[in-house]
């Protein structure tokens, strides 16, 4: 697969085995985030579900939980590998494809919902592209179907810009965000110290991604032909809130 005729670089290479760090133990499931996706899905009559950017799997085996007939996707083969990984350490088959989700290479109308979750449409390096990318995700999508976007760039975060976010702070490890700001664009260092007594070490490793604000992805949703869109600030169903919310969901219908 490739971008624009150059082979592709998989950003996540060298990350995806320490991505799972940010997070409990594979398996353990946020009840909030459990109950936004069973409510959501329970009015929709939603069975088949496909997350277009499946990372490590930890979305794929919530919804596998929950009864849900889910296929996953992701354009790094490094997430996909650890995806595998940890749905085998639980017992869980899951269909797992490496696919851009600019070119998605499943039926048309073939799932009632799709995920693009954690911050995975600002990769894409211009509007174009995230516009290319969520008509093609329409596609697969039957009449009716449903779209969850999230990210952690809200607006508050975009307008405050916060230079430096620590996230994990144990005996083995500590890991801090370090932020820098362009006009169109946001890089995210992720500095990884680890302090155990057999790994002294510190690796760094850095993201760009795409500034996306409520109002570009209720406009670029408008254009890929979404409708009825609504915008959480948490799992937990509270509003958006420009001024407080630490994450951007966005719910579209096709």
């Amino acid at each position: 697969m490739s971008r624009g005729g150059s082979p592709f670089f998989d950003p996540y290479a060298d990350f995806a085995e320490r991505y799972d760090l940010l997070f409990g133990p594979f398996g353990d499931h946020d009840p909030q985030r459990v109950e936004f996706f069973r409510s959501l899905f329970k009015k929709a009559g939603v069975r088949r579900i496909l997350d277009c950017a499946c990372g490590t799997g930890r979305d794929l085996h919530l919804l596998h939980d929950a009864g849900y007939e889910v296929s996953g996707s992701d354009i790094s083969d490094a997430m996909l590998a650890m995806a595998r990984k940890n749905l085998a350490s639980v017992s869980v088959t899951v269909p797992l494809t490496r696919a851009d989700f600019r070119a998605l290479p499943f039926r048309k109308h073939h799932f009632e919902a799709a995920l693009c979750v954690t911050t995975s449409l600002p990769h894409l390096p211009d509007e174009r592209e995230v516009l290319a990318a969520l008509q093609n995700i329409k596609t697969v999508l039957r009449d009716g179907g449903i779209l969850v976007l999230s990210q952690g760039l809200s607006d508050k975060v975009l307008d405050k810009q916060p230079r430096f976010i620590p996230e994990i702070n144990t005996p083995d490890l500590s890991r801090v965000f370090v932020f820098d700001y362009f006009d169109r664009t946001v890089e995210i260092h992720i500095l990884d110290l680890f302090h155990k007594e057999d790994r002294q070490e510190f690796i760094v490793d850095t993201f760009e991604y795409l500034i996306i604000r409520q109002e570009d992805y209720e406009r670029i949703l408008n254009e890929a032909g979404y409708c009825d869109m609504e915008f959480y600030g948490s799992f937990s169903l509270d509003p958006y809130d420009k001024e407080m919310s630490d994450q951007l969901i966005v719910v579209a219908h096709t």
